[in-house]
């Protein structure tokens, strides 16, 4: 569910037009919903609150300031991959003890920060790892929590750069060498195995993997507790799919079948980090139209948001619905189904101002016929859109914007082109 809809035909965010966020705040821009945000918070709290779980938002789905504060004002905690993910969450008021520091490259000096702030859990991901981090917290006198993440080995699930426990990624340990890896640690002072990480890939639109990866857990987490472990940690990491297309994904409700009742055989606390399902549907990139051309029997529409902005569709072969915010009275608010043809529409490439033939939006989408100043709405934005923009082509970053009911809050301004230069001018201006 999201709270975007027409009206009047005008795309609105709530109880704003998104045509009076653009004209207030420029474009390309993204727009984010409040109430949608905490509805998908709350549907994963409820549907697993049978076992009590520590929920960790995913902070590198959407990391800004405002939408991490709002996670932790509703009962989340914090999953984080970088020093620099930890230093937001903290900032957002998050607590040492809802946070869990996932990432296959932690640093020594992420390994302090994350000790001097009390972070509950590390997933650690390799034997190298396992031992530098008990290096670490055994000099500052400190106990490191461990959930050993091991890479399951289920069919592929999802595209193959996000799809996670197939063979030959470089996440997790092999299924094959866990216990090997988890007795050499045993008796280190530095950490304490006390749980198991299964992160599946991202997204999953099918419970089924769940059930494949819960079974292998539940026997890995008897061995290791045989072994000497003290395991009472369940992480299922995150992964649940969102609707992109039409209405593909399934409820929270589903995977907690499968999940919950693994939790309680296992006797164990569980952890989840979900990130898209809470902020994927509830964002949007608004951008305008530039230009529309013909070239070779083709027609593109030339937006100002490019894939510097939104980088998915480029790198993933990603799908995002794209529809003006205004379309005229002879088509629909919205279409039945994005990947048909429209009656008395025009098949488009939708692409940005970028100097690659890889930055688009869309590929050869029936559409309205668009014109010069026309606002363009790229649905599920939410995750992965604005974490993942850069600043190519010395392109400054989006604003976003984040509205409640009939309110919206500037919640990141747009990048100056001072912004572009600043770190590079200080540099230059340092004695040598």
């Amino acid at each position: 569910m999201d709270h975007f809809a027409y009206r009047s035909r005008s795309l609105y965010c709530e109880n704003i037009p998104v045509a009076q966020l653009a004209e207030r705040y420029g474009t390309p821009l993204y727009i984010y919903s409040k109430a949608t945000i905490l509805h998908h918070l709350h549907q994963i709290q409820d549907a697993f609150k049978e076992v009590e779980p520590l929920i960790c938002y995913s902070v590198k789905t959407n990391g800004n300031v405002a939408l991490c504060k709002l996670m932790a004002e509703h009962g989340s905690g914090f999953d984080v991959t970088s020093g620099g993910e930890l230093h937001r969450a903290l900032l957002a008021g998050g607590k040492g003890e809802k946070i869990v520091f996932a990432g296959v490259g932690k640093t020594d000096v992420e390994f302090r920060f994350a000790l001097d702030n009390n972070v509950s859990l590390f997933n650690v991901e390799s034997e190298q790892e396992l031992h530098a981090l008990g290096n670490v917290a055994k000099a500052m006198g400190k106990v490191a929590s461990v959930a050993l993440r091991v890479n399951p080995d289920l069919p592929p699930k999802t595209h193959a750069k996000t799809d996670t426990s197939v063979k030959g990624v470089k996440f997790g340990l092999d299924i094959e060498t866990v216990f090997d890896v988890a007795k050499g640690i045993l008796g280190n002072p530095g950490v304490k195995v006390v749980g198991l990480h299964m992160h599946l890939g991202s997204p999953i639109l099918s419970a089924e993997p769940y059930r494949l990866g819960v079974a292998k857990a539940l026997n890995l987490i008897t061995k290791l507790r045989e072994q000497g472990h003290p395991i009472n940690v369940m992480n299922m990491g995150g992964g649940f799919g969102i609707h992109y297309r039409k209405q593909e994904a399934q409820p929270a409700k589903a995977f907690a079948e499968v999940i919950v009742p693994a939790v309680k055989q296992a006797n164990c606390k569980l952890v989840l980090e979900p990130g898209r399902f809470i902020v994927g549907n509830a964002g949007l990139l608004l951008s305008r139209v530039i230009y529309t051309k013909e070239s070779g029997g083709k027609h593109f529409v030339i937006q100002d948001a490019a894939m510097n902005d939104l980088i998915r569709p480029t790198l993933y072969d990603s799908f995002h619905r794209v529809w003006p915010a205004q379309p005229s009275a002879e088509f629909p608010n919205l279409p039945e189904d994005y990947e048909e043809d429209v009656p008395g529409g025009l098949k488009v490439d939708v692409v940005g101002p970028v100097c690659e033939s890889g930055d688009f939006l869309a590929k050869g989408r029936s559409l309205p016929p668009m014109k010069r100043g026309d606002l363009v709405a790229t649905f599920s934005a939410g995750a992965y859109g604005m974490s993942m923009s850069s600043n190519y082509n010395s392109r400054v970053r989006a604003a976003e914007v984040l509205v409640d009911g009939e309110t919206s809050k500037l919640i990141r301004r747009r990048e100056t082109y001072q912004d572009l230069v600043g770190p590079e001018l200080e540099a230059m201006a340092l004695p040598n």
